[in-house]
């Protein structure tokens, strides 16, 4: 049997969105390389952004909150050296800053977005972002007036695509009427199914492509030795399902993944990514997802799971597990 722990071909493209750009199955989130998952070594994850790069990883995703700024200043050097082939993605809308680390607040209002691309452009080092996304939506501000601005930096060239992250599906509606919505962005994995309901049916129906963030809850769906390894920086720490009223339920369940891994000649990891895909062609809808990690090892480790086919007994005995997950995602 086919080991698919060994470092995978470049993967193949597809499209983001029915009117998006061309972009490999599997992007990498940098958010890890800069805050919430203890220390990072900055010369390895320098190094893993190269190798996702050659292995036809083209879409990187970073947000203007994450390391309060430090994560966009981080791709700055990677991007101005690959801008041609790098599909770059960010956020706006919360207002975390340096001066405010623990302020939590979102901010949609049209004079934000506008002061928060310029900010994101600069500390990128770029001219234009390829997909800005409205981090979370603040109800208080009507979507013509945040979807209508992002739409503002489209017509100004600040901004070649729009997406958005976790909003509902009536939202994800009412916003594609004002601009097309590339991509939307919400948590979706084998623990993590809520989407499945509404959202995603409304992705397919308007052409909006998925991109599923912690597609390896938060890495517990790497396997259950992970866990040993939280720093007490760890943000995972604070997590309900990593509580320890959970955490041992919950490593029941990826148990359960890693026996059928192992059948496979896979990883944890692997069987969980896979997942996505084949859960993604039953429902008709195009996913990306953007698993993050800081190492080449276990970046080779996600992208051999775009060739790993899951057979209808796995996916059976993969389905009744997110039912059975104790805790909430965040």
């Amino acid at each position: 049997m086919t080991s698919h722990t060994h470092p995978p071909l470049p993967q193949p493209q597809i499209q983001l969105g029915k009117d998006g750009p061309l972009v490999g199955v599997q992007g990498l989130g940098c958010m890890g390389m800069s805050e919430f998952y203890g220390t990072t070594d900055e010369t390895e994850a320098r190094a893993t952004l190269e190798r996702a790069l050659e292995l036809g990883v083209t879409m990187f995703d970073t947000a203007d909150m994450y390391g309060l700024g430090a994560n966009e200043t981080f791709l700055k050097p990677f991007l101005q050296a690959h801008r041609d082939e790098v599909f770059i993605a960010t956020k706006f809308g919360y207002t975390r800053t340096p001066e405010n680390p623990h302020d939590w607040s979102v901010d949609n209002r049209p004079e934000h977005i506008r002061s928060a691309v310029d900010r994101s452009l600069q500390r990128l080092g770029i001219d234009t972002i390829d997909l800005y996304y409205m981090h979370r939506r603040h109800e208080a501000v009507p979507l013509e007036d945040s979807v209508g601005t992002m739409a503002e930096l489209v017509r100004l060239g600040k901004v070649r695509w729009l997406g958005l992250s976790a909003v509902t599906a009536s939202e994800l509606r009412a916003a594609s009427a004002i601009h097309p919505i590339t991509a939307l962005q919400s948590e979706w994995s084998v623990f993590t199914r809520e989407i499945e309901l509404k959202v995603i049916p409304a992705a397919v129906e308007l052409g909006t492509a998925l991109v599923p963030y912690s597609p390896l809850g938060r890495g517990m769906l790497t396997g259950k030795g992970f866990t040993a390894s939280l720093s007490e920086q760890d943000a995972r720490q604070m997590f309900p399902r990593f509580s320890p009223e959970n955490l041992s339920t919950n490593l029941k369940l990826v148990a359960r993944i890693e026996e059928a891994a192992a059948a496979l000649g896979a990883t944890t990891a692997q069987v969980a990514l896979a997942w996505i895909y084949a859960q993604s062609r039953k429902l008709g809808a195009t996913a990306v997802p953007i698993p993050g990690t800081r190492k080449r090892s276990r970046l080779e480790e996600n992208l051999a799971a775009t060739t790993l086919t899951l057979s209808d007994d796995v996916m059976a005995m993969l389905e009744p597990l997110g039912r059975s997950v104790q805790g909430v995602a965040v």
